[in-house]
């Protein structure tokens, strides 16, 4: 037999600004709800968060710790430090195993894992990720400007980061491609009309700190700069949006609607793990991932709403 404290009306995966704030709307409308903290956010290397009114500049764990006290009032929501190892079911009937062992009941679903950043494999370069290489212009922009700067970058996107960075922030920007590279035409084109160099040696080692970078080249020649750019590939915190059957984007996003609603019945998701067909890219702002919370618990508590009306609406 189920352990009744163990069943709720969402379990809401992921204590990140997207969970957070989902468990806050849930938790206002009386939703027995549980949220799974599986550890450090995406961002929790950077200074501050930017562009999240009345936030700016805020340190990322500062933020969350804020978030979970303000769920204090609400009693229906619990907070758990506990990783999702598997889940299973379907609407109404969800259950989740923790990676202690430990299962949980859930009518409805909410996927707020978020997604990890896999920076080059430089000596140097991981332990550097967000904190002196950066990845977003609009993140990180505006304290770049008018310094030195090296992208590291071999992909058209990748490397037209350098072009908007000279366009908006600063006049000294340098290509690294850690390797030949094959960009189009139109492309290099771009980057010489800014005055943009492309270095193709491969890279040996980034040393020094945010103000002072070295970049070692493995023909012993070296470049430095104040900060650093790398747009890094992506991939999903947890496979569990493939075990509930969920379909994922070509590049790797869970698919969902304007409800952040996912392909699978009873099971939303919000913040950087997923995104609309329609849009080229997922935002990956805390404000947008907040939002998307929002959105997708206002439209989990409509769907419980009117699960639970005796005469269905039209």
């Amino acid at each position: 037999m189920t352990d009744p404290r163990n069943e709720y009306d969402v379990i809401v995966v992921g204590a990140g600004a997207a969970g957070l704030s989902a468990a806050q709307v849930l938790g206002r409308q009386q939703r027995r709800t549980l949220v799974l903290d599986g550890g450090p956010p995406r961002n929790s290397p950077a200074d501050g968060i930017h562009m999240f009114l009345s936030r700016d500049g805020f340190p990322p764990l500062e933020l969350l710790e804020a978030g979970r006290r303000e769920l204090h009032p609400y009693p229906g929501v619990e907070v758990v430090t506990a990783r999702a190892a598997e889940a299973v079911g379907n609407i109404d009937d969800f259950t989740l195993t923790l990676d202690n062992g430990d299962r949980h009941r859930a009518r409805r679903l909410l996927l707020a894992t978020g997604q990890v950043d896999r920076p080059w494999a430089v000596p140097g370069l991981p332990e550097r990720f967000g904190r002196s290489v950066m990845h977003c212009p609009f993140c990180h922009g505006w304290e770049a400007r008018g310094k030195s700067i090296v992208v590291f970058g071999r992909e058209p996107a990748e490397v037209m980061l350098a072009a908007y960075l000279a366009d908006r922030y600063s006049k000294e920007v340098t290509v690294v491609t850690n390797g030949p590279h094959t960009l189009p035409e139109p492309v290099l084109g771009n980057l010489r009309g800014l005055g943009i160099p492309v270095a193709q040696e491969p890279v040996t080692e980034l040393t020094g700190e945010l103000d002072d970078l070295t970049v070692q080249f493995a023909d012993g020649s070296s470049t430095r700069c104040q900060v650093a750019f790398h747009r890094a590939p992506v991939e999903q915190q947890t496979s569990l949006a493939v075990q509930l059957g969920a379909e994922l984007l070509p590049d790797g996003y869970v698919r969902v609607d304007e409800f952040a609603r996912t392909t699978v019945a009873g099971v939303s998701a919000a913040g950087d793990l997923a995104r609309l067909p329609a849009l080229p890219d997922g935002l990956t702002l805390v404000s947008q991932a907040a939002a998307d919370g929002v959105r997708a618990a206002v439209w989990l508590e409509q769907g419980l709403f009117r699960a639970a009306l005796p005469v269905p609406l039209g």
